[in-house]
């Protein structure tokens, strides 16, 4: 119950007679049900991977119990709709690049609610829940037992005597009933004081477990960054539909028109005629070559085919500085994280050439837990600068890059100083999508 609606619902003259005082008793005794249950659990899971460690069984139980608090946490913010009408959404969970328990698990393992959840059990199961059954306790059953004096004295103690709370003994009824009223009033009052403990305690289990903020923010982060995704996915579907359709389509119209005036102009006699025809046959080759280069640069196909590391090893082999090309990559990565890194390559690649002076660049990297790393470094003069515009000073122009990899949940990093060398980082995480045999 968040703090406003607690004051608000007590402050109300009908609130011992609306829904809130039973709804803050199903919430603490969930709790400490919920607790109870917690505590068991975790001490069983502990203790029998710990006895199974000694043969290695044990270890992967143990592993699992790092994410306990999973499922409490997803409890939790379920029995928070008793105390509390603002919903309790789940924190942003990152997707795992690829399919399988293991990239599930060490994704989970990375992330910081993960351990958030798993503190939220803990505190749940040693601390919180021996609180909640305490303040049920000692608000509502011992209030119910003074009111049930005069019952008790009728049917336990024979019309003669009985015993309230085992402290002191009534023997009397005007006796009787005057307790039976000071446990009504007490019932009262701790029906305020429940709505209040399960107030604070919601209160609590919000701050724990990230969801105090307001309530449409954490799906709003979570619905921007699916949306730069997907407009990343989007952009390079377009960028691929395009090529494949400049491809088969304007190219081989191109060539089958160069191929025409190629043979046109074998069977024409010489003359203008012929010249014409020579000059055109010309600038159909100088169009096919320069879209074939357009083609390239949109979505070369050597990439869609063969991979990144292939891809690299080409737009090498077309650098105007030579460029040594060293990638462990025995594998396929995920289409948007090759796209990304190989046109970082690329203007990294043009960078040197057109801004550094080097005599040699080389491009070195591979996948390692978890991460594509390259590292693209060249021997010439340096002082470059990441810039803020699509072209920067010093060459470098990877600002757009820079943000795109960032959607990919990746970093790039570029150290030049004055008089070289330049290094150039690129991490992007992800998982193979295929492993080559």
């Amino acid at each position: 119950m968040h703090p406003r609606n607690v004051w608000q619902a007590m402050s109300a003259p009908g609130f011992l007679r609306s829904a809130w005082p039973w709804r803050a008793v199903a919430y603490l005794l969930t709790g400490a049900v919920a607790g109870a249950v917690t505590l068991v659990g975790l001490v069983v899971a502990v203790t029998v991977g710990a006895v199974l460690s000694v043969v290695v069984v044990g270890l992967p139980l143990l592993l699992l119990t790092a994410l306990a608090g999973l499922p409490v946490a997803r409890l939790e913010r379920l029995r928070l709709r008793l105390a509390d009408r603002a919903p309790a959404p789940d924190l942003p969970r990152r997707q795992p690049t690829a399919y399988g328990p293991w990239p599930w698990l060490t994704t989970r393992l990375r992330e910081p609610a993960t351990w958030r959840d798993l503190g939220h059990a803990l505190l749940l199961a040693f601390v919180l829940w021996p609180l909640d059954a305490l303040l049920v306790t000692a608000a509502l059953a011992f209030p119910l037992a003074t009111a049930a004096t005069p019952l008790v004295m009728a049917t336990a103690g024979g019309g003669e005597e009985a015993k309230v709370l085992k402290l002191w003994t009534v023997t009397t009824w005007p006796t009787a009933f005057g307790v039976a009223v000071l446990g009504l009033l007490l019932l009262a009052a701790g029906a305020y004081a429940l709505a209040l403990a399960a107030g604070a305690r919601a209160a609590l289990a919000r701050v724990l477990l990230g969801t105090g903020r307001e309530p449409d923010l954490d799906a709003r982060v979570v619905e921007l960054t699916r949306s730069r995704v997907r407009l990343v996915d989007a952009f390079e579907a377009e960028r691929r539909r395009i090529e494949r359709d400049l491809h088969d389509g304007a190219q081989q119209r191109l060539v089958s028109l160069t191929m025409t005036l190629g043979l046109a102009r074998l069977d024409a006699p010489l003359g203008p005629l012929a010249d014409q025809l020579a000059k055109a046959h010309g600038e159909a080759g100088r169009a096919l070559e320069e879209l074939r280069e357009l083609i390239h640069g949109i979505h070369p196909k050597v990439l869609a085919d063969h991979g990144l590391a292939a891809a690299v090893e080409d737009a090498a082999d077309r650098s105007a500085v030579p460029v040594d090309v060293r990638l462990e990559l025995p594998g396929r990565l995920p289409q948007a994280v090759e796209a990304a890194a190989y046109f970082v390559v690329c203007e990294a690649l043009a960078n040197v050439a057109r801004h550094s002076g080097a005599d040699r660049a080389e491009v070195t990297g591979g996948h390692r837990d978890g991460r594509l790393r390259l590292e693209i470094r060249d021997d010439g003069r340096g002082g470059a600068e990441a810039g803020t515009g699509t072209r920067a000073r010093g060459g470098s122009g990877l600002t757009g890059l820079a943000d795109r990899v960032s959607v990919l949940d990746g970093r790039i990093s570029l150290s030049s100083p004055p008089g070289g060398p330049t290094l150039l980082r690129v991490e992007i995480p992800c998982e193979w999508t295929e492993r080559f045999a």
